[in-house]
């Protein structure tokens, strides 16, 4: 019983600890927007993940590749949905908006996991899942017009906020995708895998970043968020989170996202001075209303 209750207890842990590593990322690439553009981060991030993962993902990937071979085309969309597209969405999408609208709108997720499998995957919704889906819009729409109905109707919508949601997308294909690979995949050696991939389609977008003339100082803040985003979001977090789903199940495991918001608003404030305003608390509270209905449905 004591053995349960203190992995129960550890599991809980990393899923608190990978909810906030990834709220530190988006917060951190927002504080670095301005010195750092958003594709030679993405492509540190991963280039430095990958050197970190080889060690541990190398063979079991090599080992396996009858295995995930002929998964090849999901394998492709799921490094160009989760690795390269989302990641790369949300750092361009944080130029322009604040960390705060950013990690409010990873709560939309569920909902946008309910919908495009209903649209998409013949995943069947329900009423209340419908219903669900446009409780949790409402809040969406909410954070992007600040609470205002005149910015929707003249569609005064921050071009930031458009990009994070096309990550959020992004995210919940991934998701979906994941759903159809084989069970006995090794999952450090998949991991590794989707970030060749992702890492090789971010590749050509940095080059051509860079030779437009937009690089990133070589100094102590570059260093330092360059070896945050390629370690703690990236391979501990996943790794974090894949141990968490193993001791206490998908569903409770991922309840635990619904932490970012909390932790992005409340890092956000400390670390770049963002204001939380009424119509983030009204945008969330919509949100995680339609996604606890999408909960009782799926119960």
């Amino acid at each position: 019983m004591t053995t349960s209750r203190s992995s129960l207890t550890s599991a809980y842990l990393l899923l608190v600890l990978t909810t906030l590593f990834w709220s530190g990322n988006f917060v951190l690439a927002r504080a670095t927007h301005a010195s750092i553009p958003p594709l030679t981060l993405s492509f540190a991030r991963w280039a430095i993940a990958l050197l970190v993962l080889l060690p541990f993902g190398l063979k079991p990937a090599w080992q396996q590749r009858a295995l995930w071979l002929p998964y090849w085309r999901r394998l492709l969309a799921l490094g160009v949905f989760g690795i390269a597209g989302f990641n790369s969405l949300v750092y361009l999408g944080v130029q322009e908006t604040t960390a705060t609208n950013a990690v409010l709108m990873n709560s939309f997720i569920p909902i946008l996991i309910v919908l495009l499998g209903a649209l998409f995957f013949g995943i069947k919704a329900s009423a209340l899942q419908l219903l669900a889906i446009l409780l949790s819009f409402a809040g969406v729409l909410t954070i992007v017009a600040h609470g205002e109905l005149a910015r929707l109707i003249r569609l005064e919508i921050n071009h930031g906020d458009v990009v994070v949601f096309a990550a959020m997308l992004a995210w919940a294909l991934y998701t979906l995708l994941l759903r159809g690979l084989p069970a006995g995949l090794n999952r450090l050696g998949l991991l590794t895998v989707l970030v060749v991939i992702g890492l090789s389609c971010i590749t050509p977008f940095f080059l051509l970043e860079y030779a437009s003339g937009q690089r990133a100082p070589l100094n102590t803040t570059t260093l330092i968020t360059f070896a945050y985003v390629g370690t703690l979001p990236s391979v501990a977090a996943y790794y974090f989170y894949n141990l968490g789903v193993a001791r206490v199940g998908p569903a409770r495991a991922g309840s635990f996202i619904h932490l970012m918001p909390m932790f992005g608003a409340l890092l956000s404030v400390l670390f770049l001075g963002e204001a939380f305003h009424a119509y983030h608390a009204a945008g969330i509270a919509l949100i995680l209303s339609g996604v606890w209905l999408a909960a009782r449905a799926n119960r």
